[in-house]
């Protein structure tokens, strides 16, 4: 098994593990936390890799072949429904939602992480 496939196999176990303890019944308000290490810890992920192979290469692995584009149009479909799904929550935590959503468009799920950190931290600021 190749590094890739290990990284690609871990990143499917996390997020099974992730899936189960939602369904699980997971505690009514986030970890700011959490979600903060997450997008700290992609963001030096992805940082590694544009040093590594560029910024462009992300471009061309999404629009080689039908794979590419499938895998680019889900992530901008997640991405957008994410932020759908938050803004409400978002909007009423005080946050400034275009800003946020400039991150988001520019880093995906780093910027959608650290916006979910922020709002899980003002939640966390109004139930006190």
């Amino acid at each position: 098994m190749s590094a890739f496939e290990i990284l690609a196999a871990a990143g499917l176990g996390s997020a099974m593990l992730a899936l189960v303890y939602v369904l699980s019944g997971s505690p009514k308000t986030g970890s700011a936390i959490l979600a903060a290490a997450l997008a700290a810890g992609f963001g030096a992920f992805t940082a590694v890799t544009i040093a590594r192979e560029g910024v462009l290469l992300v471009w061309t692995n999404h629009t080689q072949n039908l794979w590419g584009v499938q895998v680019w149009w889900d992530l901008l479909f997640a991405v957008v429904l994410a932020v759908f799904l938050i803004a409400p929550r978002a909007r009423a935590a005080g946050m400034r939602m275009i800003p946020w959503t400039l991150f988001v468009a520019a880093t995906a799920s780093i910027g959608l992480l650290a916006m979910v950190a922020r709002l899980f931290w003002l939640e966390a600021r109004m139930e006190k």
